[in-house]
């Protein structure tokens, strides 16, 4: 298949940027389908650690052409001061990075919004990026898409018109808006680095398709946090699911092959929102400790807890997923037992399907198995990792239903062990 698309299964967090990097060693294109600078992915190659939030994490790779799409929410600003940091390291070379001039501009009002409303009782833990007010901007017809920067008489026209708009929303939230001047200004500080990077890349996408090129769909967030089949209102406000793949890019559902949902070998979230599984004892804070879990975005501390396998088993029939990469299995070293979420607790007896819209009351079922001390880190096949833990991946497998095709053990590119080539 020469399109493979890469999705989180959880909750976000779930290891995208390295796993994404690993599979475009043998990827032409990387494209990102959605959502925004609220999603950030981590790179470590050799002593490097590169962080990136609207770029793809293909940029690392020379060979790969970058492709910010239609479905996302893009900051001009945050992008250039991106693209800047990431060329002092040495990487986007000339033409590597494409940004579709259908893709909305997020401005400083949506930024003002997204954090007046984190300060209100009904924050759910965004970012406070104005991730969610662009959205809504595009979805009330508002938005400006970036191919309008091409047009600085028009973008005023739009901004003053969203400004407007938002207007009595900051009054009643006790706030105020920036200048139609100010946001003018934040534009035109960027307005020529942006332009020359617009273009129609569904068209793009779809020609490197009919070429027969590799080209890898990136997701941002997790299943989990996607608006129509995550955890509403606790959810994020693009599709963060595969479908999202066809929608953010203008390439038909046909036209896709694989997708792999990305799992930690146990979970995480950030925010607030219904985690059936969270550990608030010191086991979940040994696990915090071990994964590093905190926001690569905002810093946060994520909330952990052990796998569940009903969640991820929602999400494999939500993306009709052909494999799973698990990730972070070097965590769960040292725990002389870990637990699995195989079901719930319900007024109706135990259930095993994911509980979506009573999960803050839903109450997990455990299957306990035996952990491993063994420093995994070295593995790069099945068969060298500790039986327990061999066992637990075969586990994982039966659970969700299926195929692990990737494990990670470890943070750098090569400590992995690669069961199945995703392309091909």
């Amino acid at each position: 298949m020469s399109a493979v698309v890469v999705v989180g299964a959880q909750w976000g967090d779930e290891g995208k940027g390295k796993i994404v990097d690993i599979f475009t060693e043998h990827a032409e294109m990387v494209v990102r389908y959605a959502g925004g600078p609220n999603a950030g992915h981590t790179l470590v190659v050799g002593n490097d650690k590169v962080v990136v939030r609207l770029v793809p994490s293909g940029i690392l790779r020379a060979h790969t052409r970058c492709v910010l799409a239609q479905g996302m929410a893009i900051d001009p600003t945050s992008l250039v001061n991106e693209i800047d940091e990431l060329q002092r390291r040495g990487y986007v070379g000339e033409g590597q990075l494409v940004v579709s001039e259908r893709a909305h501009a997020i401005l400083p009002y949506h930024v003002a919004v997204d954090t007046l409303r984190e300060q209100g009782a009904d924050a759910i833990g965004t970012t406070k990026r104005g991730v969610g007010p662009c959205y809504e901007d595009k979805m009330a017809r508002r938005g400006i898409p970036l191919g309008t920067f091409r047009d600085r008489a028009r973008t005023e026209k739009l901004v003053r018109r969203a400004l407007e708009a938002w207007q009595p929303s900051v009054a009643a939230l006790g706030g105020t808006l920036p200048s139609l001047a100010e946001v003018m200004a934040s534009v035109d500080a960027v307005r020529e680095r942006i332009v020359p990077l617009l273009a129609d890349t569904g068209e793009m996408i779809d020609e490197a398709l009919r070429a027969g090129k590799n080209v890898l769909f990136e997701g941002a967030q997790g299943t989990l946090l996607d608006i129509d089949h995550g955890t509403y209102p606790y959810v994020t406000s693009s599709t963060a699911s595969a479908g999202g793949a066809s929608t953010g890019t203008g390439v038909g559902p046909t036209r896709l092959g694989k997708v792999i949902g990305l799992v930690k070998a146990y979970s995480t979230r950030v925010g607030g929102g219904p985690f059936p599984t969270e550990l608030t004892d010191d086991v979940g804070e040994r696990l915090r400790k071990a994964g590093a879990e905190f926001g690569s975005v905002t810093g946060r501390p994520r909330r952990t807890g052990w796998l569940d396998a009903c969640a991820v088993r929602y999400s494999a029939r939500i993306n009709g997923l052909d494999g799973l990469a698990l990730t972070k299995l070097d965590v769960l070293t040292g725990h002389s037992e870990i637990k699995v979420c195989t079901g719930y607790e319900t007024p109706n007896g135990v259930s095993s399907s994911f509980p979506l819209e009573d999960a803050d009351r839903a109450r997990p079922v455990y299957q306990t198995l035996p952990g491993w001390k063994e420093d995994i880190s070295g593995a790069r096949t099945l068969a060298d990792l500790p039986e327990t833990a061999r066992k637990y991946v075969e586990f994982v497998e039966r659970e969700t239903r299926c195929r692990v095709v990737l494990v990670s053990v470890g943070s750098r590119r090569d400590e992995t062990i690669l069961v199945d080539e995703v392309f091909g």
